[in-house]
């Protein structure tokens, strides 16, 4: 779940200690224009869980009232990376001196949190990983120790912060618990801003909250913005699916996340593009004929594969929910099975019997049959 920056900053940032500047929510010119006649020389900024605002036109600076309003106009109904901006943050122009970069995001190969920093504020971090990898410092931290002054002294060593290293060693330490205490994926500020005057402020904030934490996390659950879905998507979520739709032409649908997300990895190892990821596992089988449309209403499906793998759940039951809707839909795509486990004889001769298809012994099998006829 994914915050806009004016609920990161008043929801995250704010109520852990880390000074942003003054803002007030926008949604009509009048409104801006009020914003901009008590705050001054402004900053008018889209509010959408997406980056790139500057670059899309999204973030315009106002001067005088008449200009915040001219903004306001020109920014909301924009799209930008998918979200149609609804509303602006109208914030004080900072006379920035240094800008740096900080986050603490979950980091999967050790399992820990992972707190980074980069004097190269302002940019991509994508972009300084790339051109500049030395310019981004890393501290994994153990979360049984914690992350403390000592230790954010040590990762700012030598990088000549001068009088501001004591306040941005604060703010790490702040930033990180935020994260822990948030049930954070991802906290980043960029640019965190030493200005003109001493003070470090932190002029942008993006929070990803741990979706299974929406229970947990009610406050932060309800700022969120709204999941951006296609139709299809939607169709899936109003019915129970976790359905995703993505650009390729290879079909997915097996039972259980992880094997779904297995297949999809097989799919792109062989050369092939997943187009959806959709799991039947549990109780879903029961809407097989539901999911077996999403997945063949997406217009990008040349071939399907059907992987499935029994333990405690019954492959011939799932195969019974699949054949009967691929009775009754009657798709022109190719199809294409791999079944193992609990009830594999049962489920084979199903689908051997009803559809006159033969089940592939392996799941590497189907996967290449698959993309091969999707070419």
């Amino acid at each position: 779940m994914n915050l806009e920056e004016y609920a990161a900053k008043r929801s995250v940032l704010q109520p852990a200690g880390i000074p942003t500047p003054r803002g007030t929510i926008c949604k009509t010119p009048e409104e801006a224009a009020a914003a901009v006649r008590n705050i001054g020389p402004s900053v008018v900024k889209a509010q959408v869980p997406a980056g790139k605002r500057g670059k899309s036109g999204g973030i315009k600076m106002a001067d005088k009232p008449e200009e915040g309003a001219a903004a306001v106009r020109q920014i909301v109904g924009m799209t930008i990376g998918g979200s149609r901006v609804e509303q602006v943050l109208v914030e004080e122009r900072c006379p920035i001196e240094r800008e740096l970069y900080a986050a603490v995001l979950t980091d999967v190969t050790s399992r820990s949190p992972l707190i980074l920093f980069s004097t190269e504020g302002g940019m991509d971090i994508e972009e300084v990983a790339e051109k500049k990898p030395a310019a981004i410092r890393r501290h994994i931290v153990d979360i049984d120790r914690g992350f403390g002054a000592a230790d954010a002294a040590t990762l700012l060593k030598g990088l000549d912060l001068g009088a501001a290293s004591a306040a941005v060693a604060d703010i790490l330490v702040k930033l990180y618990k935020a994260f822990s205490e948030n049930d954070a994926e991802l906290v980043e500020i960029n640019p965190l801003a030493v200005l003109k005057d001493g003070r470090v402020i932190a002029l942008d904030c993006k929070f990803v909250l741990d979706d299974a934490s929406a229970v947990r996390k009610p406050d932060l659950a309800k700022v969120a913005a709204p999941p951006q879905m296609t139709a299809l998507e939607k169709r899936g979520a109003d019915v129970g699916l976790k359905f995703i739709q993505l650009d390729g032409n290879v079909g997915v649908l097996a039972n259980g996340a992880g094997l779904t997300m297995t297949t999809m990895d097989v799919i792109d190892h062989f050369g092939g593009k997943p187009a959806n990821f959709l799991e039947i596992g549990g109780e879903a089988y029961t809407k097989s004929e539901i999911a077996l449309d999403l997945v063949l209403s997406n217009p990008g499906v040349k071939s399907l594969v059907i992987n499935f793998c029994g333990a405690f759940a019954r492959t011939d039951v799932m195969a019974e929910g699949v054949v009967k809707a691929w009775e009754k839909l009657n798709p022109a795509v190719p199809v294409f099975f791999s079944i193992h486990g609990t009830g594999e004889k049962e489920a084979v001769k199903l689908v051997k019997e009803r559809l006159g298809i033969e089940p592939y012994d392996l799941m590497e099998d189907a996967v290449k049959a698959a993309i091969e006829a999707a070419k």
